[in-house]
Order: C-alpha cells, then structure tokens, then sequence
C-alpha cells in the first residue's frame, strides 16, 4: 500500500509570518497590519492617515518581504517535531503560496531550521496543484493544512477526497478567525493536530 501524503502549507502553519510582516512594514513602509482584520484587502493601512494601501499595492509588499526579508521568520512551535513525527509514516509536501521566484529562499530557509521536505510554490487557490499531488502520488489518504478558509474551499472543490484542516498559528489572528467552512476541522497548535492526522492515516490504512 503506498503511503498517506501531508500536503501543508508554510507561513502561518509552520513558520510565522504575519507578525514579521507587520513589524517590517512599519520600519520600512510607513504601514500598520491590523492583525484583527478579516483579510489582507483591509489589514494594510498607511500609519500616518489610517487609509487602506490600495488592493494593487498588497501583492508588492508581500513580494518585497519575501525577497529581502525570510530571515525574520520564526518557526512555528512544535512545528518542525510534528513533521519529523508525521514523516515516519507518511509523505509530506509543502505547498507555499509565493510565486517561483522565491523557491530557493523558501527551501534554504526551511532547510536552515531542519525542515527538509519537497517544496512547491504556488499562486492563486490550492485544489487544482493539491488534486495534482494527488493524483501523481497516488497516496493511501492525504491531509491538507492550510490558514486561509479561500484554500480549504478551493481543494473542497477540486480533491474533496482530501482531509481539511484548518490550521491558524498566530494567536492574535487566530482569535479573530472563524473555523474555515470546508475545512473538516480546525486546530491551531501541531500538538493536538498531530495526533488527528495521524488518525486520518491510521483510518484509511485499516480498511
């Protein structure tokens, strides 16, 4: 039988973004990130007169972190054990949402914090890459972990086989964040998610 496959994402599930993000932008951009907004259409405002950065502006500034900054990104934790765990028994494949680009830093970066597992970069919703995944593999069951709700409705759709866990690490944004609708679950700490996937896997293989 082949082996259960964890398709996860990286900022916000295994490394912190968000508040080195804001932490940035206010040193070098003159702009706050509301951590308690409902997405980034609205978290992003000009710190001197409070306006939203306009829409065209966001995707830039995540660009401009991601190609100088990656350095300030602290793992999640119990991240990195989770994985080594989850690894014994299955197969595991980070699927980041950033373009091409910034591959090779995600991989060096991941790899400094020992966190070595096949890295896939992608821009737009997740189903059509995560049924891809699926379908080359051909896993015993598959997971996918994700923080933003927009993901867990876009693999719902296209591999709606597939485990969904919703998964929000920062607390502060977490709070303010409702379970995402087709996720099949929602926890924000790897210390409980571990045993629920592994769970998933165990399911399947019994059959």
């Amino acid at each position: 039988m082949s082996r259960p496959l964890l398709i996860t994402d990286c900022d916000e599930v295994l490394l912190h973004m968000i508040s080195h993000f804001s932490d940035w932008l206010e040193e070098a951009r003159g702009c706050r990130f509301q951590l308690e907004a409902p997405g980034f259409a609205d978290a992003i405002r000009d710190a001197a007169t409070g306006e939203p950065v306009p829409a065209d502006q966001v995707w830039p500034l995540l660009d401009g972190f991601f190609e100088t900054e990656m350095h300030r990104q602290s793992v999640v934790p119990g991240a990195a054990e989770a994985l080594r765990q989850i690894g014994a028994v299955a197969d595991i494949v980070i699927l980041t949402n950033i373009g091409d680009e910034h591959h090779a830093g995600r991989v060096g970066q991941l790899e400094a914090l020992e966190i070595r597992h096949r890295v896939l970069c992608n821009r737009g919703g997740k189903g059509r890459p995560v049924a891809e995944l699926v379908e080359t593999m051909r896993p015993s069951a598959s997971v996918f972990v994700d923080d933003l709700a927009i993901h867990h409705d876009s693999v719902a759709e296209h591999a709606p086989d597939v485990w969904r866990l919703h998964m929000i690490a920062e607390p502060r944004v977490a709070a303010h964040m409702p379970p995402a609708r087709s996720a099949h679950g929602r926890i924000d700490r790897w210390s409980e998610a571990v045993p629920w996937i592994l769970e998933r896997f165990a399911e399947a293989q019994s059959r």
